[in-house]
């Protein structure tokens, strides 16, 4: 099947359809599912331009986001950026949290400056200043720190569920278990929920890459967190 719709793509390329301006060209494919907009950005150099460029993405933002062009900047360590970056927070916050309403997307743009900040990064921040930036980034934003708080747990939580499973992944997990514990007020600390999440996954999704001594120390982190422990999480 992808072999035909590739087959298809490079039949129109060549056809009337690649003959037409940028104008056209960018109406033709915000309509197209945005699942094949990579496959579609790979077949002319002319195409993958527009993916790149800032017209496509406003239009595509203005099609399937109307009310985000109302939407003032607001304030805070995490910025808005051009409308491709827009385009994709929306997107998260839609597909990840089926938000709506004026936080959907800045709730999109936390998720995606975690997420980069712990996949990107050679040696990612501490938690602590990660978790505490998308803190203030609500805050600024009017947010009550209970609402702050809770918003932050989630966005934690899908960017846990959504990393690759990989070595780099194991080594940030790892890092993140044995981590020191430092003090901070509410709402600067982060949920136990977050924290048994990070061992839940080690525990079970990375078992196998542990090597003895890796494995006892983090599960003597874990115990020192939770009590009692989950049998599955013991046995080396």
């Amino acid at each position: 099947m992808t072999d035909r719709i590739g087959h298809d793509t490079l039949t129109l390329a060549d056809g009337s359809i690649g003959k037409l301006p940028d104008h056209l060209l960018i109406e033709i494919f915000i309509r197209v599912p945005v699942s094949e907009w990579a496959e579609i950005s790979c077949v002319k150099k002319q195409w993958a331009n527009l993916f790149r460029g800032e017209c496509l993405w406003q239009a595509a933002l203005a099609r399937t986001f109307p009310r985000a062009g109302q939407a003032k900047r607001w304030p805070g360590p995490i910025p808005r950026g051009l409308s491709r970056r827009r385009y994709i927070a929306l997107q998260v916050s839609k597909q990840i949290f089926s938000l709506d309403g004026e936080m959907d997307e800045i709730v999109g743009h936390a998720y995606l400056f975690l997420k980069e900040q712990l996949e990107l990064s050679t040696m990612p921040p501490p938690s602590g200043v990660l978790h505490g930036t998308i803190i203030d980034q609500f805050i600024a934003c009017g947010k009550s720190r209970d609402t702050a708080h809770e918003l932050a747990s989630q966005i934690w939580l899908a960017v846990l569920d959504n990393l690759e499973e990989n070595e780099q992944t194991f080594l940030l997990l790892k890092r993140l278990a044995l981590e020191g514990d430092v003090f901070l007020p509410y709402p600067y600390s982060r949920s136990i929920q977050v924290q048994w999440r990070v061992f839940e996954k080690l525990f079970t999704d990375f078992r196998d890459c542990f090597n003895q001594v890796d494995y006892y120390d983090v599960l003597a982190c874990a115990k020192n967190k939770f009590q009692p422990i989950p049998s599955l999480w013991l046995g080396y």
